[in-house]
């Protein structure tokens, strides 16, 4: 009775989340580009830049960023959970692309897609073992994991907006620097 009592509580509740964040993608996506640049959230986007550039370009040394730092620049746990939610609008973003550049727009929204499931997947494992106080020594390797893949995902976006629409583009690296420099005054 409690097995069949946990496994049908657990389906129902990544049912639950699954349908939460297709409600969540379908709001974004009927959003105009307007809404959806003032929605991002701040980030220190230079931070993330430098370790993602760390996490995907390794050089000789390749310990060069403690894990406190790394804390400390993303912005803890809420700068982590401030990428998962911008992961979405970067998608909406590279969706509304679709209006200019289809081909180009429908593979790299696939791509950021990917990129934005290993960053839920990193958030989810920061979130429990920040909380539950496991595995810390493996905390770092999920943090450099989750500013990698916003860092891919930006990186994604802003290109293929520079090839798709270059009226679009400068307000773009405006908007994701706006939200970097925002954070560096509060």
């Amino acid at each position: 009775m409690l097995p069949s009592f946990l496994f049908c509580s657990l389906v129902a509740l990544m049912l639950g989340r699954i349908l939460y964040a297709d409600a969540v993608m379908r709001r974004l996506l009927r959003c105009d580009w307007n809404e959806l640049i003032e929605k991002l959230e701040r980030i220190p986007q230079t931070e993330v830049a430098r370790i993602g550039e760390d996490y995907l370009n390794p050089r000789s040394n390749q310990i060069e960023i403690e894990p406190a730092d790394i804390w400390t620049a993303i912005g803890g746990l809420e700068g982590v959970r401030r990428m998962r939610r911008n992961a979405r609008i970067l998608i909406a973003l590279a969706a509304h692309a679709q209006r200019w550049n289809f081909t180009e727009s429908v593979i790299v929204m696939e791509r950021m897609r990917r990129d934005a499931i290993q960053l839920q997947r990193a958030t989810l494992q920061i979130t429990l073992r920040t909380f539950l106080h496991l595995g810390c020594l493996r905390l770092p390797f999920h943090l450099h994991e989750s500013a990698g893949a916003y860092y891919l995902m930006t990186k994604r976006l802003t290109t293929l907006y520079q090839n798709s629409h270059s009226g679009l583009y400068p307000r773009l690296v405006l908007a994701l620097q706006q939200t970097n420099s925002q954070s560096s005054a509060a």
